[in-house]
């Protein structure tokens, strides 16, 4: 199937008792089995079945296998939210004394997230730029992990995948990459080397704000049966490329219980089938957008990767060729200005979210940073007069309007 054939029907052919066209909604907690033994065979891994929802729910799996395919995976774990989706993966793999390199261009939630991880005697290194430089000189034996977003939010830094994932693959290092601002209607990482792709599915995926979710797609690898990985390489014995979806479902998943419901499994999966129709919208108006700002006296930094002036143009020319996304940050001189802008729009919602149909604005130090400190908010590229426009799907003619009459206002 091409692309926008699989958001529609990869892994299903409809419901077989029913015929409905729609997976339905399984609303149970656990699961009924008609002998001792069979219900004995499915938790021992002898047999596939469903015994309760907090391991494994039918419509939520639905969704599991739909992302799957979408992404060409072997397999996927839906979890509650992005970030529990990041917290399990990194638990599915680090160990007290391991190592981290990640880029410091990421969200706001996810910087701290791995910054806490010291707690617990995992370091991580923040890189201002992740690419076979720097982890050529910062990769060490105690590094299992590098993290990196397809384009950073909201410093949005272009990470070169098949440079990065060569030295990863050299290193033997588990390259994780989330992809929430670009989509696999964008750009597939697993296509370029990545071992684990990681979506918040609240966001792009979902697209219209009514679904909290989060997924990880494996790509399966034969890292994880090394000598550093080493609960990864006891399932490596038995599971081999699939030993990191195996552990995360059967153990870091199951404990922590981190689950999607099956209402925003069923509204992802209705979701999704519009995602290729809906990011080409977004990138169109966003280039559009990201232009009128460039030319706007009074408007400095305007940053959007398709931009000729992007720092990163040509490695955003090099993987997509659809689009950038629907992310612009751009400075208007000051905190009082960026405020007055954000109250003058009428359109625009001021609200802490990107990937919604509408149009969002938000001013990220005070809001998704503000409990960084200055100097984390600079290695962030997050600054006091910078604001973050997340482009909708709305005619374009009337995105701009409401800029202009915001922006006329100062």
């Amino acid at each position: 199937m091409e692309f926008q054939t699989k958001l529609i029907h990869g892994n299903w052919n409809g419901d077989i008792q029913t015929g409905a066209t729609n997976v339905p909604i399984y609303y149970s907690n656990a699961f009924k089995h008609e002998t001792a033994k069979e219900i004995e065979n499915i938790f021992a891994g002898r047999e596939l079945g469903y015994v309760y929802s907090r391991i494994a729910n039918p419509t939520v799996e639905a969704f599991e296998k739909r992302i799957t395919a979408v992404e060409g995976g072997i397999g996927a774990l839906a979890t509650s939210s992005g970030m529990a989706a990041i917290y399990l993966t990194l638990m599915n793999i680090l160990r007290p004394g391991d190592e981290i390199i990640s880029s410091s261009g990421i969200f706001g939630g996810t910087y701290t997230l791995l910054k806490n991880l010291e707690e617990y005697d995992i370091r991580v290194k923040f890189a201002d730029k992740i690419d076979a430089g720097t982890l050529e000189r910062e990769i060490t034996d105690k590094t299992k992990l590098v993290f990196t977003e397809t384009i950073g939010n909201p410093r949005l830094d272009v990470v070169d995948m098949e440079a990065v994932s060569n030295i990863c693959k050299e290193k033997n290092v588990i390259m994780t990459v989330d992809s929430t601002l670009t989509t696999p209607y964008l750009i597939k990482p697993l296509d370029y080397g990545a071992d684990i792709v990681i979506h918040s599915t609240s966001k792009f995926i979902n697209g219209n704000a009514n679904a909290v979710g989060g997924v990880i797609v494996d790509g399966g690898s034969t890292k994880y049966g090394d000598d550093k990985y080493t609960a990864l390489k006891r399932y490596a014995r038995r599971f081999g490329k699939s030993a990191f979806i195996a552990r995360l479902r059967t153990e870091i998943a199951k404990d922590l219980g981190a689950i999607m419901s099956p209402m925003n499994g069923f509204l992802s999966l209705i979701a999704i089938e519009t995602l290729g129709l809906r990011m080409q919208a977004h990138c169109d108006n966003a280039l559009k957008v990201a232009g009128f700002l460039a030319a706007h006296a009074g408007i400095t930094d305007v940053n959007y990767p398709l931009l000729r002036n992007s720092a990163d143009y040509q490695t955003a020319q090099k993987y997509y060729g659809k689009g950038a996304g629907a992310v612009i940050t751009f400075r208007l001189g000051s905190k009082e200005n960026a405020f007055k802008f954000i109250d003058n729009l009428k359109l625009v919602s001021n609200l802490v979210n990107i990937g919604d149909s509408k149009t969002l604005v938000v001013h990220p130090a005070s809001t998704i940073c503000v409990h960084h400190s200055l100097a984390e908010k600079t290695q962030m590229g997050v600054y006091e007069d910078m604001v973050r426009i997340s482009v909708g799907i709305e005619d374009c003619s009337d995105i701009l309007e409401d800029i202009d009459q915001a922006l006329g206002r100062l």
